[in-house]
């Protein structure tokens, strides 16, 4: 073989050894991303599991033994007996389980003002508390109530379908009460921090339901919603006082029609947690059935990985 083929051949063996080595690469970088998006995968069913296993906690509690619902004083729901002693409660955060942990947390959803039955005044009133002004107010009212009624004619401030079948990503208003307290970010002037919160101000969504009797229990109402239903800074602060040491097993003094003392109906927010990341969120809206035996009803279900 004369030197100019012999560097030819040379030429292509390196080349094929290139191309060779290219391949070889992109292979193991597939095979990487293969394994990842098992792996993911994997990770995102067992958070699943571990949330719903958290949820089936939380239903014990709920199922037990007991007659009124109260805040302890780090702020945790907290079940009583109907002489007022306290429940302890099950474990609730980083809790061990095959695959990983979970955590939970239950609040009252009767702590909280139903949008689809509260008048507009006292959905004002809690859009004031909030500290939104007197405009933004406004519309959120009154495109509350066009979403809610069944025709598609808009109020002074509010919007119907011509509204939001302008919009970027087009839809049609509800007519019809909300199925969901999410649906809220539909409703024109609900904004993402008003409905999540900012700082200090707490938002809609841990303030307002769709799911409750309508009722709110004054032993688990935060001031912001008490406020909503018409009550002085004074009124409050002693409804805050008074359940501090037990729940409330009447209505105190005359307050406003709407406020009681019970809840059956409860949200509760879990998280599964995979190698120390929280790899799915779930949240349910529960009932709890009285009977023999009790028995706790799904209201809602909605999960996030």
């Amino acid at each position: 073989m004369r030197r100019d083929e012999r560097g030819v051949a040379l030429i292509v063996v390196l080349l094929v050894m290139a191309i060779v080595g290219v391949v070889g690469a992109e292979f193991a970088y597939s095979m990487r991303l293969e394994a990842s998006a098992v792996r993911a995968y994997k990770e995102g069913i067992v958070a699943n599991h571990l949330a719903e296993a958290a949820i089936t906690q939380a239903m014990r509690e709920i199922v037990a033994d007991w007659a009124l619902v109260g805040e302890d004083n780090k702020g945790l729901l907290t079940f009583y007996t109907r002489v007022r002693l306290p429940l302890p409660h099950l474990p609730r955060e980083k809790v061990d389980f095959p695959g990983g942990q979970f955590s939970y947390r239950i609040t009252d959803e009767e702590s909280r003002i139903n949008v689809n039955t509260s008048p507009p005044d006292r959905v004002d009133r809690l859009l004031l508390t909030l500290g939104l002004d007197k405009s933004v107010r406004d519309i959120i009212g009154d495109s509350l109530q066009d979403w809610r009624d069944p025709n598609e004619e808009h109020r002074l401030n509010g919007a119907e379908s011509d509204y939001y079948l302008a919009l970027p990503v087009p839809y049609r208003s509800h007519n019809a009460n909300l199925e969901s307290v999410a649906e809220l970010l539909q409703i024109r002037g609900v904004t993402r921090e008003i409905y999540h919160g900012a700082a200090e101000t707490p938002g809609l969504v841990d303030l307002v339901s769709v799911k409750s009797t309508g009722q709110t229990n004054i032993n688990t109402a935060p001031p912001v919603v008490l406020k909503a239903f018409g009550l002085a800074e004074a009124q409050v602060e002693d409804v805050l006082q008074g359940r501090r040491v037990v729940p409330y097993l009447n209505l105190p003094g005359t307050l406003p029609s709407g406020l009681g003392v019970s809840t059956k109906i409860f949200r509760v927010e879990a998280e599964g947690i995979v190698d120390g990341r929280v790899a799915a969120r779930v949240t349910a809206v529960l009932q709890r059935r009285d009977g023999n035996p009790t028995s706790v009803v799904v209201l809602e279900w909605s999960g996030l990985r």
